[in-house]
């Protein structure tokens, strides 16, 4: 199982639309998939579960039983659930997962227990929790939640909208996964993907040619558009793909995807 964290220390940029829009496209392709929500807004579950009020468990729940081995993989087997994608399930958020910082301040490896869900759902023993890729949303706040979600990946997702304030958010956010270097996966990738690209607009031009002066080796050369059906999308409750597959966007995750595979 291939894990994909999209990530930003910048709220607005596009993330848990990247990460609905690729669970969907891969979805598409034939493949089992697992979104894991770590942002305590919860954005993500909203989009993709319909029951979500009717939960009685969350990621939350999974995190605080993660020091008792028995418990922590039978609660990962009874908080994942179907979402509203064919093959795509969802470990869904909690708002509580906000007091994780505090709540595990005295835990060992308090930062590897997605890593370590991660190794169960791919073990024998997990057959009937099995998936081709994970796909990890987070909040944009660098605590225990996003180290977990950098710590499992082996690429990860920078959306980064095409203007100046997200760029120094993207640079931010490349230091923060500098200083980690040590603790991530073993040939971990970093891929920066501009979103919320408009070429009419001087600002998202200038911010592009930013990105691909200073960021070249780690830039994906495509862009994902502004294109109001994510929008349409969002409230149907449907990626971009399946509610208009001949979208703007959903050409774009498209492209985006073939380019990610590529690390596997």
């Amino acid at each position: 199982m291939k894990v994909w964290t999209v990530v930003n220390q910048k709220g607005g940029v596009g993330k848990t639309t990247s990460a609905v829009s690729l669970a969907g496209g891969l979805s598409a392709l034939g493949h089992k998939v697992l979104v894991v929500d770590l942002d305590p807004q919860a954005s993500l579950t909203h989009y993709l579960c319909p029951t979500f009020d009717e939960l009685a468990l969350s990621a939350y729940d999974v995190f605080i039983a993660s020091s008792r081995e028995k418990t922590f993989q039978t609660l990962i087997r009874d908080t994942i659930v179907a979402s509203s994608i064919k093959n795509v399930d969802i470990l869904p958020s909690h708002m509580a997962l906000a007091t994780l910082d505090n709540s595990l301040s005295e835990q060992s490896g308090k930062g590897l227990i997605v890593k370590n869900m991660m190794k169960f759902l791919q073990a024998s023993s997990a057959n009937d929790k099995s998936y081709d890729y994970a796909i990890i949303d987070c909040q944009p706040v660098l605590g225990v939640l996003m180290v977990n979600a950098l710590v499992a990946a082996n690429v990860i997702v920078l959306p980064t909208q095409t203007e100046y304030l997200s760029l120094l958010g993207l640079d931010k956010m490349l230091a923060t996964i500098k200083q980690m270097h040590a603790s991530l996966q073993s040939g971990v990738v970093s891929v920066v993907v501009p979103t919320l690209f408009d070429r009419r607009v001087n600002a998202c031009l200038s911010a592009y040619s930013d990105m691909r002066n200073k960021h070249k080796d780690k830039l994906w050369r495509g862009y994902i558009p502004v294109d109001t059906k994510f929008r349409d999308a969002s409230a149907a409750g449907l990626p971009i793909n399946e509610y208009a597959k001949n979208a703007r966007g959903t050409f774009a995750y498209e492209k985006l995807i073939t380019a990610l595979v590529k690390y596997d």
